[in-house]
């Protein structure tokens, strides 16, 4: 029998495409920190960080270590660019540090997964590890079906293993797995490996004066306005 829908799972890049990141690292940074740091501006240089500390890990040249290793360097990191002294009770720290495990959901992104989920296996897709993503969901309300954090791929996008690690795990050839992102790259990256895409903008990721990824440059499989368009053009799309 022919598919009914494009696809059986639609998994999803979290940090920016389904989250919020930098209003909730902004707000904790706040509540740690008071104003002795441009919170905004310190939650940028953190997520700044973020690209470059995987480079390693995908090239071979350091072992494997999740998000949370990689997010306490880049905190030490940036906190010493701006001078934020992090001699507080390692609790505390530690807390600030998990700041990305709490971060709040796009308002649209909980309707529009509650809809995809009717026909479509949902998870994520993510940088993020299992511990990570399963506390992101219970904060976020995020209802996914499956959880498969990198610490079980072993291995960070836009690496083609993320992807097809993935869908191997969901038992499913990698054209009947779709990724959602607002990150072109990523789409490309997953175009590649052999995935269905679409993509969502989040103009506002980045704050006010950020320039990239405003709409969609490449030949996606889906385009929408955001998770709940997403939905139904999932819902109206017919196999090709």
């Amino acid at each position: 029998m022919r598919p009914k829908r494009l696809v059986d799972a639609v998994l999803f890049d979290t940090f920016g495409t389904v989250v919020d990141w930098r209003t909730g690292i902004a707000q904790a940074v706040t509540e740690f920190a008071g104003d002795a740091v441009d919170a905004n501006a310190f939650a940028l240089a953190w997520r700044g960080r973020y690209l470059p500390s995987m480079a390693p890990v995908r090239r071979g040249e350091r072992g494997f270590v999740d998000l949370d290793v990689l997010h306490r360097e880049n905190l030490e990191a940036t906190a010493a660019e701006f001078g934020l002294p992090l001699d507080r009770e390692p609790s505390d720290v530690d807390w600030l540090n998990r700041a990305w495990h709490r971060v709040p959901a796009w308002p649209d992104s909980v309707p529009g997964l509650t809809e995809i989920k009717r026909d479509f296996i949902i998870g994520p897709l993510s940088n993020g590890h299992t511990a990570l993503l399963t506390n992101m969901a219970k904060h976020a309300g995020l209802p996914w079906d499956v959880i498969i954090g990198s610490d079980i791929t072993r291995t960070y996008k836009p690496d083609p293993g993320a992807y097809l690690r993935t869908a191997d795990l969901l038992h499913l050839p990698p054209e009947r797995v779709m990724l959602c992102a607002a990150h072109n790259a990523d789409l490309e990256a997953a175009k590649k490996a052999g995935l269905r895409t679409a993509f969502v903008p989040r103009p506002t990721e980045y704050g006010p004066d950020q320039r990239e990824d405003l709409h969609a440059t490449g030949p996606w499989d889906v385009i929408a306005r955001d998770i709940a368009d997403l939905a139904v053009q999932l819902a109206e799309h017919e196999p090709s």
